[in-house]
């Protein structure tokens, strides 16, 4: 199973680049040890038992340890201080949801990283959800990551393995595999483990990064963050664009012959400024980032453009070494569920790199009005230098001071 990717319904029929997995020259990349977290004690055995079978496979070649008593995230004698033992470590988080999506040990681990503490700094991660139903995994994986990389956790590019009651999300995958629902399962999931404990993120000397926003610069509180942010990124070479410029029609979903078609020539069916700019720009840079206003709880219709359009150049080109960057800002709340809904379109369903804290998450309900938020500086400097830390092979490691 090494190297071989997961795919989804769309693309799994494609031969894929997958993940790197061996060192230049062909060495194989040594594997670190697995912390497994898993919250489950509560369940019935019934409700867990596939899960276990799963694990026990995903994890046979691969050192791992399961953490099934959720105690262990606490510290003191009345578990009042959160445990930072994960932090620096290779995790993979194994979530059973039953059939009414609702794990109460889950919940522990869900306040663990709500807490405010970076208990995870510098942790790359991975998922396996199960569920006796066909709802409830992908939402739970979307809360879970999204918890887990604002207390520093980085995820590995499609980092989720998830099982629906019918396992019909395996269909594509076992025909390829030539195997049934349940061996595409397994195989995926051991696939994930080795790719977490395996995963090593490659730094470069002369990073690229591509800036995509539909903002004005005149009003845009996301803009004016941005702005101070790219003051801060020395070492980076930046190219900004604005999807305003021309018109960037959605995609209206072309026959899969059609867009594999296309995308094997790195183009779309609608052309425009989608293959003529930003393919391009894609493939140039080493990061993306994100200028993100909450629209109505959702991303702008620009943006959703943007990710749906991807998919053409997706048919022959993985993101798993491209790292994925926002800055999101909503008029009164909501941040959260951009980030979502990032986390699910780029790194779960398109490959990019997440790394830990990707996101920044400002409220500004009038122009300028973000910039004299309390503590907006010192964020805009944290922020600017994760950006610095992940992409730039020079800078030194700053965690303890920011």
């Amino acid at each position: 199973m090494k190297g071989r990717d997961r795919c989804n319904d769309s693309d799994a029929d494609i031969p894929l680049r997958g993940y790197r997995q061996f060192r230049k020259g062909g060495e194989p990349l040594e594997r670190e040890k697995l912390m497994v977290i898993y919250p489950q004690k509560r369940q019935k055995g019934k409700e867990r038992e596939r899960l276990d079978q799963i694990l026990s496979y995903a994890l046979e070649n691969t050192q791992a340890e399961l953490f099934e008593d959720m105690s262990a995230l606490w510290e003191g004698e009345n578990q009042e201080k959160s445990s930072r033992r994960f932090a620096g470590q290779r995790l993979l988080f194994a979530v059973p949801l039953g059939k009414d999506g609702v794990n109460r040990e889950y919940y522990e681990v869900l306040a663990w990283l709500r807490a405010g503490d970076r208990v995870l700094e510098g942790a790359v991660a991975g998922l396996i959800i199960d569920a006796d139903s066909e709802l409830f995994t992908k939402a739970a994986a979307r809360e879970l990551t999204v918890a887990a990389n604002q207390t520093g956790c980085a995820f590995v590019g499609r980092p989720l393995v998830e099982g629906t009651a019918s396992l019909d999300n395996f269909i594509v995958q076992a025909a390829n595999m030539k195997t049934d629902r349940m061996g595409a399962y397994k195989n995926s999931a051991r696939t994930l483990a080795e790719q977490v404990a395996s995963f090593a993120w490659e730094k470069k000397e002369h990073p690229h990064l591509l800036v995509l926003h539909a903002s004005n610069h005149k009003t845009s509180n996301t803009m004016a963050i941005w702005n101070e942010v790219r003051g801060r990124l020395d070492g980076i070479e930046v190219k900004e664009i604005n999807l305003r410029n021309g018109t960037l029609e959605d995609c209206s979903g072309c026959p899969f012959q059609m867009c594999l078609h296309f995308g094997e020539r790195g183009q779309c069916f609608y052309g425009g400024a989608m293959v003529d700019d930003v393919y391009p720009a894609v493939r140039w840079a080493d990061g993306i980032l994100l200028l993100c206003p909450n629209y109505n709880d959702a991303l702008s219709a620009n943006m959703t453009a943007f990710i749906n359009r991807l998919t053409a150049l997706f048919r022959t080109t993985r993101f798993y070494d491209k790292a994925l960057f926002a800055i999101i800002v909503s008029g009164y709340s909501g941040s959260d569920l951009i980030a979502g809904q990032l986390v699910t379109a780029l790194n779960m369903n398109k490959t990019f790199y997440l790394p830990g804290n990707f996101c920044m998450m400002e409220t500004g309900n009038s122009p300028g009005s973000a910039m004299h938020a309390p503590g907006i500086s010192g964020r805009i400097e944290e922020f600017a230098q994760r950006v610095r830390k992940t992409l730039l092979k020079e800078i030194q490691d700053q965690t303890a001071a920011i």
